[in-house]
């Protein structure tokens, strides 16, 4: 098996040290890579974008043709994991400051987003969320977006207060916290188990 984690900016290594430990824990036999260039998402199982700055990996995965090689993974039916500004990347429905910041959504999960919905980086918090096909889980949300709003195709795994947190279309998750930031590997699991399916 082979995950790729889109390595532009934000929490990449992170997210591969996890994914390779779940690897471990599901006894499966696979590789994970940082990509930075196109060529590389087409022939994976499976695609995890990561934390960071949204605007910013918007703009360098468009530009390298990296997003294109995304949408086309997902309507292969291969699962595509999006944390934090991974969540507001595959939504649908930017809220006025992804419009004002003209960041280009890849519309993989008909979601309205929300960004910074928490507040500011001092804001980050931890909380315990109960994760539907996980269980309870400690979130960590850092400057973390939400979701106002669902379509009818998208079923809600977790809610924190008035905001839906974690969300999952078809092959599409997506979670507004940080699972990668725990030593907990169980949504890294589920994840692999999508690819497995």
């Amino acid at each position: 098996m082979r995950i790729a984690v889109i390595g532009v900016q934000g929490a990449v290594e992170e997210h591969v040290v996890a994914t390779k430990k779940a690897m471990q824990k599901l006894g499966i036999d696979g590789e994970v890579l940082a990509v930075r260039r196109k060529g590389i998402v087409s022939k994976s199982d499976g695609v995890i974008i990561p934390g960071g700055e949204s605007t910013t990996i918007s703009r360098l995965m468009f530009r390298d043709s990296i997003a294109s090689e995304i949408i086309e993974l997902a309507e292969e039916g291969k699962p595509v994991m999006g944390t934090c500004a991974g969540l507001i990347l595959l939504s649908k429905h930017g809220d006025e400051q992804v419009e004002k910041t003209k960041t280009k959504l890849l519309g993989l999960l008909d979601v309205w987003i929300k960004r910074n919905a928490f507040g500011r980086q001092r804001e980050s918090f931890q909380v315990k969320l109960n994760v539907k096909y996980v269980g309870e889980f400690e979130a960590v949300f850092i400057r973390a977006p939400a979701i106002t709003k669902v379509g009818e195709d998208v079923e809600v795994l977790a809610t924190f207060e008035d905001y839906i947190v974690a969300v999952k279309q078809d092959n599409v998750l997506g979670l507004a916290f940080h699972p990668e930031l725990t030593e907990d590997t169980r949504v890294h699991e589920f994840f692999l188990k999508m690819a497995l399916d």
